[in-house]
């Protein structure tokens, strides 16, 4: 203000030499440079959340998504960040689809902002708000009303995040809620994808590794390669250099999966435990004779 000023009342009485212009003017530069700049890094740090599907990309503010009129105030009773009842501003995921040219053996991949990348099923994913089953819908975090923080972290689900309602229609897993999403995008399934996580195809339809094999896909590869294949880069691959099974024993194996901190802690370990509910103890011993039988399949991803 005081260059304003300044400025104002020498052009009002004399004519100021280009120099002192200049140095008059020079406080104004900098001000509107700094306010600009500040503009610029406010608009590039809010989280933005970026659609992939059918060759178009698109992104979007959380302000964008709540202004939509297909957002809604949803209650989700099991909610699986939370452990408890939250309610959400949210917006159907089939809304955020809809229009995109996506192939039907195709699925839906979504990245996390640490690494985790979940894939989803395309059809589950169409489900409309009527429909009688499981609904998928993104929960957005107003920039002015932050969700708590998750337990043990320092930051919340947001901004966006993965709910569903009426999960235990279509038996939705817990892997299947990512949040502190930053990008959804169309992509080849898994096993297509990458044929280095197939088992032995002379394996029998009903051999229990194979139902193994897909469960992996849906509760491991979230964060594990195996072979080199896979998109998380949170936890290391499970079959490069070596397979836990070379190393742990069975019943050791099938504790850690269970509850990895019951076995051993580190201040950065990532890696949840399962209820249950989550994976009963079958399906972590199908998982297990997966991951036995890989490891006589070591062939990294092209």
């Amino acid at each position: 203000m005081i260059g304003i000023v300044g400025y104002g009342a020498l052009s009002a009485g004399t004519r100021a030499a280009p120099g002192i212009r200049r140095l008059y003017l020079l406080p104004l530069v900098l001000m509107l440079g700094a306010f600009l700049l500040s503009i610029g890094q406010a608009w590039s740090a809010a989280p933005r959340l970026t659609i992939a599907l059918g060759g178009m990309t698109r992104q979007f503010s959380a302000e964008d998504l709540l202004r939509d009129p297909a957002t809604v105030e949803i209650e989700v009773p099991q909610d699986i960040a939370y452990g408890r009842t939250m309610r959400y501003r949210a917006i159907p995921l089939a809304v955020l689809l809809r229009g995109a040219a996506i192939s039907p053996d195709q699925a839906i991949e979504v990245m996390a902002s640490d690494g985790f990348v979940a894939t989803l099923p395309l059809d589950l994913l169409q489900r409309q708000p009527v429909d009688s089953g499981s609904v998928p819908y993104l929960a957005i975090e107003p920039p002015d009303s932050p969700w708590p923080m998750l337990a043990g972290k320092s930051l919340s689900a947001g901004p966006f995040y993965i709910v569903w309602l009426r999960p235990e229609v279509e038996g939705i897993r817990t892997e299947q809620w990512p949040y502190e999403v930053v990008e959804i995008r169309a992509s080849d399934l898994p096993a297509k994808r990458w044929p280095v996580l197939a088992v032995d195809p002379k394996l029998p339809a009903g051999d229990p590794r194979r139902a193994g094999e897909a469960l992996y896909a849906t509760m491991c590869l979230v964060c594990h390669r195996l072979n080199g294949a896979g998109s998380a880069d949170l936890g290391p691959d499970l079959n490069l250099p070596m397979n836990p099974t070379e190393y742990f024993q069975s019943d050791a194996l099938h504790a850690y999966i269970r509850d990895p901190a019951a076995l051993r802690h580190w201040p950065g370990m990532a890696m949840p435990g399962f209820s249950k509910d989550a994976l009963s103890d079958h399906e972590i011993d199908l998982i297990i004779a997966y991951l036995s039988h890989m490891a006589g399949r070591k062939s990294p991803a092209p």
